[in-house]
This record gives structure tokens, C-alpha cells and sequence, in this order.
């Protein structure tokens, strides 16, 4: 076979594989997308208070701080990495940016950019666990989850921070144009996050390292640098994410976010994104946080038990690896 042979087989493999990865893609978001409107209409069946105006608009704010964080957890499973401190981190930066409000007299955005920092500081200890003490990603958040957690009972002593003035209720609770307020904000971070993933190099890298780590270091990647660069801006994310849930309840929760990243990894994988790496948009992320979201809202209308909604969740998770594991094994098939 000629050179030139060899360059054409080669160029028609990559673009066979891009299609068969492109579809891939699109039959994920397409099955999520039908179990979102399948779930919706039952709803709508099933309670007469689901299409309700208030209701809508909880499930608009509730979808949001979600979607925000599972966002993050999005570039983290990309990586091939995953953060299990979400929950915890939320927690901290929502009830830190409460009591700054409190007790130091910040603004709603000043004490949003404090929030925003703690969780950019714990994305910052994650990164350098994972790359510069090689603990597993597993290991390293799971650490990180358990000590935010702690810290966050030890500054609030096991109380939630009240007293906040009503201004501050605006990021949870105000609207535009009757569009809750916290919607606009997810879809600016949607937007921005999945121009990064697709349209930069910040992207490229991403999804480089968790395809094959070590093609990415010998390729001149600095596998470190950028790794730890993706949990830092997941943890921006998670801290603003924890202060809408603060401003959605006008208090601080020291209880708040435990379990929610359960929640966040099943809105990721749902929406086509891999536990092995190398896979997940953005779009998909979202479809799959406003399916969870549909899940608690209905689970709350039809006064279904907490304990019931965790089954359904865990549930959830087996269905999507399965099939992402499944959607793997036929496309290693195909190739």
C-alpha cells in the first residue's frame, strides 16, 4: 500500500470514528430527551399542582443548581476523574457567603465571589491531590467531601445562619422578565462551559487526557497543570452553585448538598457523559438535570418518601452506566 493509501485509510478512519462518536452522542441526549418529556406528561397527569406557575418555577430553580453542578462534575468525569465533595463543598460556600452577608455586611455579590473562592480553593486541593500527590480522584474528593462537610458544622456549630436580608433571596428566588433568575444564570454557565469544551484548546485537553492520559503527556500536554485547571473551575462552579441553594432558602444549611452528588453524576452520565473518560456536552448534562430535577418534584407532589426518591436515583445511575457501558461495547464492535 502506497503512502498516500495508507494517509486516505487513515483520514476515513478518523472521520468514521468521529461519526460513529457523533451519534453516539446524539442517541444518549435523544433517549434522555424522551424520558424527560415521557416523565413530564406523566406528571402532568398525575398531580393537578404540577403545571402550576409556582411550581414551574420551583422546578426552573431547583434544575439549576443541578445543572450548575453537574456541570462541573461534567469536566470532572471527562477527565476520567470524578468529585465526590460536591455536596459538601456546596454546603460550605453557601453558608460561608451567608454569614459573611450576616455578620460582615457584604452584598449578595460580594459575598457571591466569596463563595465562588471557597469553592475554587477546594477545586484547587483536589486538583493537587490528584496530580501532585497521585491520590485517585475517588480517594482525593471522597477526603475533600468529609472534610468540607466537617467544616462546615464547625464554623455554623451544627446551625444554619439566618437573619439575612430579603436582597438576598434574588439569586435563588428573583426573575427576569418572569424567568427565574438562577435559569439565566445556568444557561450563561451551560453556554460559556460548553464553548470551552468544544470551541478551545482548554476543551481539546480535556477530552485528550481522559481518552488515553498518557498519549495526552507525551503529546506535550502539561497533564498537571490543565487537570488541576479543570477541577478549579469545577469548583468555581460548585461554589456558585451552593450559594444559589443558599439564596434559594434565605439561610445557610450546614445539612445542605448530602447526597447531591449522586444526584449531579446521574445528570452527567444520563446526558451521554462516560465514567470512563473521554465523554460528555454539556447539552446532555442539562437534559439530564432537569430529568432529576422531575424526579424530586414529582416524588414531593405524589408525597413519595425520601428513602423512595434515593432508590430511584440509585436506580437511574445502573440504567445510565449500563448503557453507556453497552453504547462502548457496540461502537469497540463496529470499529
Amino acid at each position: 500500500m502506497s503512502t498516500v493509501e495508507a494517509s486516505v485509510g487513515s483520514r476515513r478512519g478518523e472521520l468514521s470514528d468521529w461519526f460513529r462518536e457523533r451519534i453516539s452522542h446524539a442517541v444518549s441526549e435523544l433517549t434522555a430527551a424522551t424520558a424527560l418529556v415521557v416523565l413530564f406528561v406523566a406528571l402532568t397527569v398525575a398531580s393537578p399542582y404540577f403545571l402550576t406557575a409556582d411550581n414551574l418555577f420551583n422546578i426552573g430553580a431547583q434544575t439549576a443548581v443541578i445543572a450548575i453542578i453537574a456541570t462541573a462534575q461534567t469536566m470532572v468525569i471527562i477527565t476520567k476523574g470524578i468529585d465526590l465533595s460536591v455536596g459538601s463543598v456546596a454546603a460550605l460556600a453557601g453558608v460561608v457567603g451567608a454569614m459573611v452577608v450576616r455578620d460582615l455586611g457584604f452584598s449578595l455579590w460580594a459575598a457571591t465571589v466569596v463563595a465562588i473562592g471557597v469553592g475554587a480553593l477546594a477545586g484547587l486541593l483536589n486538583g493537587l491531590l490528584v496530580t501532585a500527590a497521585r491520590i485517585p480522584p475517588f480517594i482525593a474528593t471522597l477526603g475533600t467531601m468529609s472534610v468540607g462537610r466537617g467544616l462546615v458544622f464547625i464554623i455554623t456549630g451544627a446551625v444554619g445562619v439566618y437573619g439575612l436580608p430579603r436582597s438576598f433571596q434574588l439569586l435563588g428566588n428573583g426573575e427576569i422578565l418572569g424567568i427565574p433568575f438562577a435559569v439565566v444564570i445556568t444557561v450563561l454557565v451551560a453556554v460559556g462551559v460548553a464553548f470551552l469544551l468544544s470551541q478551545t484548546r482548554f476543551g481539546q485537553y480535556t477530552y485528550a487526557m481522559g481518552s488515553n492520559l498518557e498519549a495526552a503527556r507525551r503529546s506535550g500536554i502539561r497533564v498537571g497543570r490543565h487537570l488541576t485547571g479543570v477541577y478549579v473551575l469545577a469548583g468555581v462552579l460548585v461554589g456558585l452553585g451552593g450559594m444559589i441553594a443558599a439564596s434559594r432558602v434565605n439561610s445557610g444549611q450546614p445539612n445542605y448538598g448530602i447526597s447531591l452528588e449522586l444526584d449531579v453524576i446521574a445528570a452527567a452520565v444520563i446526558g451521554g457523559a462516560s465514567l470512563f473518560g473521554g465523554q460528555g456536552r454539556i447539552v446532555g448534562t442539562i437534559i439530564g438535570a432537569f430529568l432529576i430535577a422531575l424526579v424530586r418534584n414529582g416524588a414531593v407532589l405524589l408525597d413519595i418518601s425520601i428513602h423512595y426518591q434515593q432508590v430511584i436515583v440509585g436506580l437511574i445511575i445502573w440504567a445510565a452506566v449500563y448503557f453507556d457501558q453497552y453504547r462502548r461495547r457496540r461502537l469497540e464492535s463496529r470499529g
